[in-house]
């Protein structure tokens, strides 16, 4: 299979919708990374996106739709708070996870009796889910636990020969996936931390709880379980405060001949010296911004790729320090 990647016009934005009607993948840009996606109403379709991933088949999906798309088609029992909570961030990168109707197929959500409908606000993405006017089952476009896709470049290194088609929408400006909220209790849980904080979430709902998944306990969303956002070459982690124990290690790699690269936000790498750095940013919004970016750029120029975490752990570093800990730690 050919793949190709064209830039979101009148031309593409029809083959896609063609290809997702055919029960094809179509992979698109979102504001936080790019989407696999498949016709979530056809379970041939999503699971040919677990095969070209080599996703694990208990790890669920989550339903991308267009703005205008009415939600109640597809499930039911939406708490109040919810819809102030759309009305705050949606469309963004927030997924709220409901009770399914039943009308997705059941691969989607893995049997749960839940489903997971995320708005994203790029604009190609817009277009793209206007075209094909169907709730679009959509993990992120690479291969199964590799670091996420940020450009259609890296879709296309991973997944060149599998798919038809990627949609070109410029680098992902928002950096990690989005925050996934569970709206089926009488207050919102985070499954998944992301740009959306649960303060920002607390402050439009009220109050907002934060799930810590139990041993043994099924997958409730994308992210909760397996190792995710890994790069192709060795890493290890280092804490803000063992930041010169990792500048140590840096120079023992350097010794023995390893190409060998710090990661770490502005403020750390003006403690680096002369060390190779790759810069993640000033602030928490860049550091999410580029995290993948620097991880995959890391793997094509490192041997060892030592990371360093920032000194802010709250806000939207929380979802960062999640993604840096599964690909590092």
């Amino acid at each position: 299979m050919k793949t190709l990647i064209l830039p979101i016009d009148g031309q593409s934005l029809e083959m896609a919708k063609n290809i997702i009607i055919s029960g094809g993948l179509v992979a698109f840009p979102t504001e936080t990374v790019y989407g696999l996606g498949a016709n979530a109403l056809s379970g041939e379709a999503v699971r040919a996106v677990y095969a070209a991933k080599g996703r694990p088949s208990d790890n669920p999906l989550i339903a991308h739709v267009h703005k205008d798309f009415d939600i109640t088609t597809l499930v039911t029992d939406i708490p109040d708070y919810a819809a102030l909570l759309a009305e705050a961030f949606l469309p963004g990168p927030l997924t709220m996870v409901y009770r399914s109707k039943g009308v997705v197929c059941p691969e989607v959500s893995c049997g749960l009796d839940t489903l997971a409908i995320r708005v994203p606000s790029h604009e190609g993405a817009q277009r793209f889910l206007k075209a094909v006017n169907l709730p679009i089952a959509a993990p992120s476009a690479n291969v199964s636990k590799h670091v996420s896709p940020v450009t259609a470049e890296h879709v296309f290194d991973d997944l060149n020969g599998k798919i038809p088609l990627i949609l070109d929408g410029g680098k992902c400006t928002g950096g990690i996936e989005s925050t996934v909220l569970d709206c089926t209790g009488a207050v919102p849980c985070v499954l998944r931390s992301g740009l959306v904080t649960r303060d920002m979430v607390a402050q439009v709902a009220g109050e907002c709880d934060e799930y810590h998944m139990v041993e043994g306990e099924r997958v409730r969303s994308p992210g909760m379980k397996y190792k995710h956002y890994s790069p192709r070459c060795k890493t290890a982690l280092f804490s803000y405060n063992d930041r010169f124990n990792a500048l140590d290690e840096y120079k023992t790699c350097i010794a023995q001949g390893l190409r060998a690269y710090i990661m770490c936000d502005a403020a750390v790498a003006a403690d680096m010296g002369d060390a190779a750095v790759l810069n993640l940013g000033v602030d928490e919004n860049q550091v999410a911004a580029n995290l993948y970016d620097k991880l995959r750029e890391g793997e094509r120029v490192a041997d060892i790729l030592i990371a360093i975490a920032p000194q802010k752990q709250d806000g939207v570093m929380v979802g960062v320090m999640n993604r840096l800990t599964k690909a590092c730690g």
